[in-house]
C-alpha cells in the first residue's frame, strides 16, 4: 500500500466510514491511482509533449484552437473545475502540430491549480517555447468549489484571459482573437 492509499485510508476512517466494507476495499487503491493521473502534469514538460512537431512557414496569420476540454484541481479545495480553452497565436516563421496546443493545455491542467495561473501558464508556456508574434488563451470554468459548497451557485462560471505581443498590444488583433472564438 502507497503512502496516498494508507491517507485515503486513514480518510475513511476519520469520515466514519469502514475501509474494509465491500464498496470501499479497493478505494484507497482507486484514489491513489486517479490523484497520480490527475497531477500528472508535474511530471511532463512542453519539450516532452511537443515532441520537435515544430514546422516552419512563412504564414503570419492568427492559428487558432478553441473548445479544448479541460479538467484540473482547485487548489484551495482539491475540487474539480472544469471547462473550455481558447488558444491563439499568430507565428513568427515557426507553429506547431495541431494536437500540441490541447497537449500544453493538460501539463498545466493537471496540476493543482487555480484558473487565473492556469491562463497565465498556458500562454507563458508557449510564448516561451514557440516564440510567436503573440498569444491569446482564454479560459471558460465551472468550479464545484462554487457549486458544491461555499454559495453554492449552480450557474455561476469563470472566465480569464491572458494576451501577451501582438495579442495585448494591438486592439485590432486582440478583437479578431475574441470574436473568431464566440
Amino acid at each position: 500500500m502507497d503512502k496516498i492509499e494508507k491517507i485515503t485510508k486513514e480518510l475513511l476512517i476519520e469520515l466514519g466510514q469502514d475501509p474494509g466494507r465491500e464498496g470501499l476495499i479497493k478505494t484507497p487503491h482507486r484514489v491513489s491511482k486517479s490523484w497520480r493521473f490527475l497531477v500528472g502534469g508535474y511530471n511532463q514538460t512542453i519539450d516532452q509533449v511537443v515532441n520537435d512537431a515544430i514546422f516552419s512557414v512563412d504564414n503570419q496569420d492568427m492559428i487558432i484552437v478553441k473548445d479544448i476540454n479541460y479538467y484540473s484541481l482547485c487548489e484551495h479545495h482539491l475540487l474539480p473545475f472544469m471547462g473550455k480553452v481558447h488558444v491563439g497565436y499568430i507565428p513568427d516563421g515557426k507553429v506547431l502540430g495541431l494536437s500540441k496546443i490541447p497537449r500544453i493545455v493538460d501539463i498545466y491542467a493537471r496540476r493543482l491549480q487555480l484558473q487565473e495561473q492556469l491562463t497565465q501558464q498556458i500562454a507563458k508556456g508557449i510564448t516561451e517555447f514557440l516564440n510567436p508574434k503573440g498569444v491569446g488563451v482564454v479560459i471558460e470554468g465551472e468550479h464545484m468549489c462554487m457549486r458544491m459548497r461555499g454559495v453554492q451557485k449552480q450557474n455561476a462560471s469563470m472566465q480569464t484571459s491572458s494576451m501577451t505581443g501582438v495579442f495585448r498590444n494591438e486592439k485590432k488583433t486582440r478583437e479578431e482573437f475574441l470574436n473568431l472564438i464566440n
